[in-house]
Order: structure tokens, then sequence, then C-alpha cells
């Protein structure tokens, strides 16, 4: 039997995946040396490094990972080879037994096949189809990162595991440069900003997933809320209020309740009729626009809301912002005839790039799903809808990916992931058209040739969620927000207490034209409340002393330490409205 060799780069993306794999192997290896008690189950290589789950009674902590790493670094200066072994099914499940390893037992047990693949270095043999590095020596730039706890196959009802993360990379320069991408990762945390900076808390008592707005965050979203309305207004959308609940019919024939229930919650009994809390906002939509006759002369029809969901999120998944169980989604559907589908698209498109470009975000990578294995609606309508989609992408020059059979059983669909300031990938925005609810719900129009015909309905969010799209927010600026949407845009700061009279003057001119001020005229030293107002990120500090108080002069230093002076407090006001208005 001849064995054909395939080199592969060890810098490509297949040669840092059976790095990372190694090194998970290793890490593995490194802990059953330390912790001879400790039972192995799966570690496979991530896009950003590696993880291996552990069932051990006593956790591992961080003073453990640096003795991991050392041992690690021990296993890897061995330089031991990796071998491949084969062994029949019945056998490996003998081997694995008698290791006391019950969870590579139950992984073989649960495989369709006459034998399974081993690898073996150094006297430590794991269930792996590899492949790996020839030998130890080849991880030369690895780092254990954190622990988490998982549970066995991602399941609740199952056993909480310890979950090790590391990474590697093909060298050592690579791996200084993540480790630094982590630091400021690390800084630009949302949950430690929030906290921080006053924006938002989650509490316990309330319950996990749910958030509570403070004011400086409330007052970012009513800044984001008051443009997003303003721009819908002019775009000739329709705004709507709806219902936080619904008789649980509604969910049954929107479909909601046979594809998202594991994501629903408990129906409530009222006078003895069972009510839902809204995990979708799509079936208020569909029963205004039935509330009444609709013409052809009448399409399109553009509804709008930023209107709070609801959804059971396991608590293993729950992420600060990014992941919660009740959230503001900013969604519309637009309501239209066939021949005005590609026309609507661009004009969303085009709405889109505009929204997410006000808020900072220049890149993006643009995606566009198409008809998946089960769907509903017409080959045609099909065919109808993804043309449109990709002429209206061509039209405005985007580039984008097509990702074959991804859109969603009731149509095809444009995703747009933002890149913030560290190059990370957000989804946000999406476009999905959809056959399904117009049909369900029996909606129709008169066209001109006075027969009945049905809409086509398209879903659309510019930022996704309001919650997570603030948090996104958060970590593209560090917290250090454009003056348009910084909770406190200027503070105005006093060297002595006799300048206090002045202050009070400023604040309440600023005020007065809807600048946000925070004012300091505590008995503390110039130095301290500069160093305050940075640490909160306040855009400007006004500072009061003998020489402003006397001439009127405006001294301003920025968050970033440069100094600005201003001949009087209109200029000032001047220069602030313009860059508010401007969203610089």
């Amino acid at each position: 039997m001849s064995t054909e060799l395939i080199p592969i780069d060890v810098c490509s993306a297949d040669g840092l995946r059976i790095n990372r794999h190694s090194a998970s192997h290793i890490m593995a290896h490194a802990v059953k040396e330390l912790f001879p008690d400790v039972k192995v189950t799966i570690g496979p290589a991530t896009e950003e490094g590696f993880y291996y789950d552990f069932d051990t009674e006593k956790p591992i902590t961080e003073d453990d990972l640096v003795k991991i790493e050392k041992k690690m670094s021990e296993l890897i200066r061995r330089n031991t080879p990796f071998v491949r072994k084969l062994m029949k099914k019945a056998q490996a499940v003998e081997f694995f037994k008698n290791l006391g390893e019950n969870y590579k037992v139950e992984i073989i047990e649960a495989l369709d096949v006459d034998e399974v693949s081993l690898y073996e270095e150094g006297g430590f043999t794991d269930l792996c189809l590899g492949p790996h590095v020839p030998s130890t020596g080849f991880i030369t730039a690895s780092k254990l990162l954190k622990t988490a706890g998982a549970y066995w196959r991602g399941d609740e009802k199952n056993k909480m595991l310890q979950r090790l993360y590391g990474t590697s990379f093909a060298k050592p320069d690579e791996l200084k440069n993540y480790l630094d991408f982590l630091e400021e990762v690390k800084k630009r945390d949302h949950r430690r900003l929030g906290k921080e900076l006053d924006l938002f808390s989650i509490n316990d008592e309330i319950g996990s997933g749910l958030i509570l707005w403070h004011p400086n965050g409330a007052i970012i979203r009513k800044t984001i809320e008051d443009f997003w309305k303003d721009e819908h207004i002019k775009a000739d959308y329709k705004l709507l209020y709806t219902p936080h609940i619904a008789r649980i019919n509604l969910w049954e024939k929107s479909g909601h309740l046979d594809f998202y229930k594991e994501n629903m919650y408990t129906p409530m009994d009222i006078d003895g009729v069972d009510f839902e809390l809204k995990p979708m906002n799509c079936p208020f939509h569909l029963a205004i626009y039935k509330s009444a006759l609709r013409s052809y002369r009448d399409l399109p029809i553009r509804y709008a809301e930023l209107g709070t969901v609801y959804r059971y999120e396991r608590s293993g998944v729950l992420h600060g912002l990014m992941r919660v169980r009740g959230f503001t989604q900013d969604d519309a559907h637009i309501f239209c005839t066939t021949e005005q589908i590609e026309d609507e698209i661009l004009t969303v498109l085009n709405f889109t790039i505009f929204v997410l470009n006000t808020f900072g975000f220049k890149d993006y990578d643009v995606y566009l799903s198409t008809r998946p294995e089960k769907y509903v609606g017409t080959l045609d309508n099909w065919e109808i809808s993804t043309n449109a989609l990709r002429k209206a992408l061509e039209t405005m020059g985007l580039k984008y990916e097509t990702d074959p059979g991804e859109g969603v059983f009731y149509g095809p669909k444009i995703d747009i992931k933002v890149k913030d300031s560290l190059n990370r990938q957000w989804q946000c925005s999406t476009i999905q058209v959809d056959f399904n609810n117009p049909e369900r719900f029996d909606i129709s129009y008169r066209g001109a040739d006075d027969k009945e015909h049905m809409p086509i309905m398209i879903h659309r969010a510019l930022m996704g969620s309001l919650e997570r799209f603030f948090g996104v927010l958060i970590e593209h600026y560090g917290g250090a927000f454009p003056v348009w949407l910084s909770p406190v845009q200027v503070s105005v700061l006093t060297i002595s207490e006799r300048h206090s009279g002045f202050a009070d003057e400023m604040s309440k001119y600023l005020k007065s034209e809807g600048i946000r001020v925070e004012k300091d005229t505590a008995n503390e030293k110039i130095n301290y409340k500069v160093r305050q107002s940075t640490v909160k990120k306040i855009p400007y500090a006004v500072i009061i002393g003998d020489k402003e108080a006397e001439s009127g002069t405006i001294s301003v230093r920025k968050r970033n330490g440069d100094n600005m002076s201003f001949q009087s407090k209109e200029e000032f006001l001047s220069f602030l409205l313009k860059e508010i208005k401007g969203k610089i």
C-alpha cells in the first residue's frame, strides 16, 4: 500500500489548524501527567486557537495554568514524534476502558465505523483523526489563556466540565502580536467599560440576560433612537409600536412556534387563553397591513419599529450586551410587488451603508445567502428575489461572497458584517426576502387588473439589536464615543471656588443649546479634575480660571490631551454644534 505525502505550509490556514490541534493534544498530555485522575474529552482547534475539555473534581486554577504551560514546554523539548495508529472499534473501546477514559468510550461507541484513528506521542494516546505535526518540537509559539466551564456535548443536562483555552502560532512574533491584540480587546471589553463608564448593568435579582440601562447608557440609546426614527421618517417609513405579548395562536400561524419553540418562553394563561412573549415583531406588522384594504397604488408600504422581543438563551451563551434574553430590534418590513423588489433592496442597501457609516463603520463584509434544501415558495420567486439581491449588490459596487444554501427557509438574504477598529467582524445588518408569511397570513393587494395579488415581504434590520449594536459601539470606540454620542459632551472645571459663578453661567448656556454638560466646582486640584474628566472619556473639558473669568475666553482640553482656545462661549458653542450636527 502506497502513501501520498502532501506538504502543508505551516503558515497556511491548514498549517495553523494542524499546529493548534497538535498543541491541544500536548496540553491534554501535560494535564494528564500533572493530574492523573482527570478524564479527557475533546480538544479541537478553533479560529483563534484551541481548547480541551476535562472532567475534574478539583477545579484547575490560573496558577495551575502556569504549571501546565511549564509541563507543555518540557514535552515540546522532548521532540517526540506523533504516531498514528488504527485500531478496531471494539479493541479501542476496551483500550480506553482500561485507561478509565469513559468519555472516549462514549464517543467511540457512537461511531458507525469498523476501526478508529488514534495518535500517540510520548506515552499519551488520544482518539483523533489528525493530522498532526511530525513531532512535539514543531510547536514553537503557544500560550494558555484562560479556563471556563462547559457542559459535556453542550447540553445543560450533562456534567459541567472544565475547558482550558490556549492558542498557538507558527512564529513567536505572531503569538506576541496576538497576545497584544488580546490585551487591547480586554481594555475595550464592553462589560468592563459598561461598569467603569456607568452605562449599563445586569442584576441577578432581576434576571440573567436582561439589561438595565443607566442614565449614561440611556442618553446614548435615546440619541441612537432619535437618529434612527428621524432618518426612517425621511426615508418614507411608517413608525409602529406593537405589544410585548400575543395569543399563542398568532405564533402558530406565523410558524414561530414550530421553528423557534425552544427559544420561546412558557406561555402564560390570561382569562383562560394562552399568551406568549413575542420573539419577533413580524406578525404584528402583518396584522397592521391586513387591517385595511390595500391597492397596488399603496405599495411599497414600509413599516419600522424599535420592537423589544424576548428569546430564551441558555445561560452558558449569555454574554453582556452581545447575547441577551430581552432586546430591541431595529426592525422593518417592506410590502411590495414582485416588480418593486430590486428597487426596494437597492434603497435598503443604500440606507444600511449610510447608517453604518454614520456610526463610524466604514469596513464590512457582505454575504449573499441562497436557497437551502428545505424551502417554501416557488422556484420562480426564489430566482427573482435572489437575482434582485445580487443585482442590487452589483449596482452599488459592493464586493460580496455567495453562501450557497445558507438562505432562510422563506427566502434568500443579504448579511452585512461590520469590522470594528480591531478588525473584528460583527453581524449587524440583514435583508431577507419572505414568501412564507404573506401566504400564511393571507395578505393581498388589489392590482391594476382589479384582481387580488400576494405582496412580497422584505425583512430588514440595520443595526440588528440596540443592545448588541451598543456593545459593538463601546468596543469599537473603546468607550471614547464621538461627541454626538457621548453621554457627557463637555465638562466644566473650575481652578478655584471663586470661579464657580462663571462655571454656572457657562454650564447653563451650553445646556440651553442642547449640549450635555457636567460641572465640577469641587475644592480639588485642577489636574485631578482634568484626569477625572479624561477617565470618564468626556470629549472636551472647559477649564475656568482667573483669565477665563475676566476675559470671557474659553480654554478647552480635549480628552487626548490637546489644548484648544476660543475667543468666546459663542465660538465654542458653534464649534460643538458643527461637530455634533456633522456626527464627526
